[in-house]
C-alpha cells in the first residue's frame, strides 16, 4: 500500500497542475489579444482618427516650399542695346552637421571656394544647429560646379541669377544696381523693380533628414519672369557726353561735372552723366559720392542760365520786345539798396536782347526790378523751379524758389541773374526743353515713347523769340563763341555762379554751366553742361563747358540724322544778329565774357 500511495501522488499534483496551466494559458492569449487590440486600437487612432494631424507633423519636417529663381528682366537703350542684363549664377549653401561629419574635406572644400580652411571650419562650427548655411553667394556655374564636383557630403548649389552691366560706369547713375538678392537699391533697378523682378515661383519637395531634395511634390506656383525695359536713352550719346565730360573735368581740374540732353519734341532723355562716376558690377569698390545722381539730386544756383526765363517773363507782360525798350548799364555797376550788382565790362545802352547776348547782370536786375512780383514768381515757377519734375526718378530734388510775396527787393533784384535759387541740372534742361518745344512744357522721361502730361507756359511767339536772342549768345562779342556748332544754328546760354559757402559767396570756387538748344531754327535736342569748381585755365561757362555742348551735340546730330540747317554760317541771320546792342555802341569784345555775383557776399 505504502508503495502505491506514493506513485499516486505525483499523479494528483499532475491533476491538480492541468487547471493551473490553462489559466495560464487563457492569461497570456488575454494579454496578447488586448495589445492586439490596442495596436488596432492605436493604429486606428494615427492613421484615421489623428491622420491629418500626423501628416502636418510629418510635412513640417520634411515637406519643404522652395522658391524657383526668376530671371530679371532686360533693360535696353532706345536702339535695342543691352544696359542691363541677368546671367544665371550658382550660390553654394552647407549642411555644417553632415559636412562637419567629414571634417577632413574641409581643407579642399576651402581651396574650391577661395576661402581659408579654418575661418570655414569655424563657421561652419557656430552654425551646426542648422541645416542650411550659405558658404558663397553668386559663383560662377563653372566655377561652382568645380565645387559640387568635389562630392563632399552636405554641399549643395542653389541656382540664382545676377545682374550684370554691359556699359558699366557709362551709364551707372541712370540705371543705378541691385542687391545680391537681385533687388533694386538705386536709380532706375529701384523706380522700376516690380517692373523688372517678375515672380518667384514655388514648388514642394520632400527633403531627408540631411537636407537632400529626394522627391518633387508639385509646383505650388509658376515663376513669372520680370518684364523688360526699353529706356529713353541713347548709349552712342550717352558715350559721347561721358567722354567729353571727363575730357574737361581732366583739363580744367575740376570737381564733379554733370550733362543731360533732352529730346526737345517730348522731353525724354536721351543721355545723363554725371562725374565721378563707379563700376556698377563692382558696387562695393566705389563710394557713396561716387554713386550719387548729380544731375538729380544736387542743387546749385544757376547763374545766368536763368536770364532767358527771366526775359521770358518780360516779353510775356508786355513792357519789352527783343529790341525794346533801351536799358542802361553805363559804368558796368547799379548800387541797389547798398550793394553793387556789377558786369564785368561796361557794356554802356543794351537792349533786351543785348542783355543775354553780354549777359549783364545790371541789365537783368533793373528788368526784374521793373516786372510785376507775381508775374515773375509764376513764370519761374511755372517752368517747374521749385517743383519736382516728376520723372520719377528715386531721389529727385525739387530745389528751392521761395514764394514770390517773401522776395526782399534786393533778393528780387538778384533772382533775375540766377542767385538766391537752387535748381537741379534736370530741372534747367527741362525749362529750357520747354522754351525749344514753343513753350509747352513735357514731363521728362527716362522710357521711351514718352506720352506724359504738358502744359503750355509761355505763348509759342515768346518762346520762338527767346531762341532767336539765345542765338546771339554764340555770336560775335557773346560769351559763348565755343558753343557754335558748323553748319547749324545754335541757341544757348552761359552760366558763371560763384559757389556759396559759410561766410556768403566765395571769390575762387565757381559752377560753370552752359544751356543751349539745336537747331536753333527747328529745335531738336537741349543740352545742359554744368562743371563744379573749375580749378585751372578757365572758370567761365563760356570757355569750360560750351565746349563740351558743342562736340557732344555734334556728334548727337550727326547720329540722329538732323539735317543741318545753317550751311556755311554760324548762326541765322535776320533783325538780332550781331552784338545784340544799339548799333555801334559796344565794340567787339575778344575774350568771352560772364557773369559775377553782387558784393559783399549773399544777399
Amino acid at each position: 500500500m505504502g508503495w502505491r500511495n506514493h506513485i499516486a501522488a505525483p499523479q494528483g499534483r499532475r491533476h491538480a497542475a492541468g487547471p493551473s496551466a490553462r489559466k495560464r494559458m487563457l492569461i497570456v492569449v488575454g494579454l496578447l489579444s488586448l495589445s492586439g487590440l490596442g495596436l488596432v486600437a492605436r493604429a486606428f487612432d494615427l492613421q484615421v482618427v489623428r491622420k491629418a494631424f500626423y501628416q502636418r507633423q510629418g510635412d513640417a519636417r520634411f515637406l519643404r516650399e522652395m522658391p524657383i529663381p526668376v530671371s530679371r528682366g532686360t533693360i535696353f537703350d532706345r536702339n535695342g542695346a543691352p544696359l542691363a542684363v541677368s546671367t544665371p549664377v550658382t550660390s553654394i549653401w552647407a549642411n555644417p552637421p553632415e559636412v562637419l561629419a567629414n571634417e577632413e574635406r574641409i581643407p579642399a572644400l576651402a581651396r574650391a571656394l577661395g576661402v581659408d580652411a579654418a575661418e570655414l571650419k569655424n563657421k561652419l562650427a557656430q552654425r551646426s544647429e542648422r541645416e542650411f548655411v550659405y558658404l558663397r553667394r553668386q559663383m560662377a556655374p563653372e566655377a561652382a560646379q568645380a565645387v559640387l564636383d568635389l562630392g563632399i557630403p552636405g554641399i549643395n548649389g542653389q541656382r540664382e541669377f545676377k545682374r550684370y552691366y554691359p556699359s558699366g560706369e557709362l551709364t551707372a547713375h541712370v540705371l543705378g544696381f541691385t542687391n545680391i538678392d537681385d533687388h533694386g537699391q538705386e536709380g532706375l533697378e529701384l523706380a522700376y523693380d516690380d517692373w523688372l523682378s517678375g515672380k518667384p515661383g514655388a514648388k514642394r519637395v520632400i527633403r531627408d533628414r540631411m537636407g537632400h531634395v529626394v522627391e518633387d511634390v508639385e509646383q505650388v506656383r509658376a515663376p513669372k519672369p520680370g518684364q523688360s525695359l526699353t529706356l529713353s536713352i541713347d548709349r552712342r550719346i550717352q558715350f559721347l557726353a561721358f567722354n567729353e565730360l571727363k575730357n574737361a573735368l581732366e583739363k580744367f581740374e575740376a570737381d564733379s561735372g554733370s550733362m543731360v540732353v533732352l529730346d526737345a519734341r517730348n522731353g525724354e532723355v536721351l543721355a545723363m552723366v554725371n562725374l565721378p562716376s563707379y563700376n556698377p558690377n563692382a558696387v562695393n569698390d566705389s563710394k557713396p559720392g561716387q554713386r550719387r545722381n548729380r544731375a538729380m539730386t544736387d542743387l546749385l544756383e544757376p547763374g545766368s542760365t536763368i536770364k532767358p526765363i527771366l526775359m521770358a517773363a518780360a516779353l510775356s507782360s508786355g513792357q519789352y520786345t527783343p529790341t525794346t525798350p533801351i536799358i542802361d548799364t553805363t559804368g558796368g555797376h547799379w548800387y541797389f539798396q547798398g550793394h553793387d550788382i556789377h558786369d564785368t565790362h561796361n557794356y554802356g545802352l543794351l537792349t533786351p536782347t543785348g542783355v543775354i547776348t553780354k549777359s549783364s547782370n545790371v541789365g537783368a536786375a533793373r528788368i526784374a526790378m521793373s516786372l510785376d512780383t507775381t508775374l515773375m514768381y509764376d513764370t519761374y515757377r511755372g517752368f517747374g523751379f521749385g517743383n519736382s519734375t516728376e520723372s520719377g526718378f528715386p531721389g529727385e530734388a525739387s530745389g528751392l524758389l521761395r514764394i514770390g510775396r517773401d522776395w526782399r527787393p534786393l533778393e528780387k533784384a538778384i533772382l533775375g541773374y540766377g542767385y538766391g535759387l537752387n535748381v537741379t541740372v534736370l530741372q534747367l534742361a527741362n525749362a529750357y526743353a520747354t522754351i525749344a518745344d514753343g513753350g509747352l512744357m513735357h514731363t521728362p522721361a527716362f522710357i521711351k515713347d514718352n506720352d506724359g502730361p504738358t502744359k503750355q507756359i509761355i505763348s509759342p511767339k515768346v518762346a520762338h523769340e527767346l531762341v532767336r536772342m539765345m542765338e546771339t549768345v554764340t555770336g560775335p562779342g557773346s560769351t559763348a563763341p565755343q558753343a557754335r556748332i558748323p553748319n547749324y544754328s545754335v541757341a544757348g546760354k552761359t552760366g558763371t555762379a560763384h559757389k556759396a559757402n559759410a561766410g556768403g559767396y566765395s571769390k575762387s570756387n565757381y559752377t560753370a554751366a552752359f544751356a543751349g538748344i539745336v537747331p536753333a531754327s527747328n529745335p531738336r535736342l537741349v543740352g545742359v553742361v554744368v562743371i563744379d569748381n573749375p580749378q585751372k585755365r578757365s572758370y567761365y561757362g563760356g570757355m569750360v563747358s560750351a565746349p563740351v555742348f558743342a562736340k557732344v551735340m555734334e556728334g548727337a546730330l550727326r547720329l540722329l540724322d538732323v539735317p543741318p540747317d545753317n550751311v556755311g554760317r554760324w548762326y541765322v541771320g535776320g533783325p538780332l544778329q550781331g552784338t545784340g546792342g544799339l548799333a555801334g555802341s559796344n565794340p567787339p569784345v575778344d575774350a568771352p565774357i560772364d557773369d559775377a555775383p553782387i558784393d559783399e557776399g549773399a544777399p
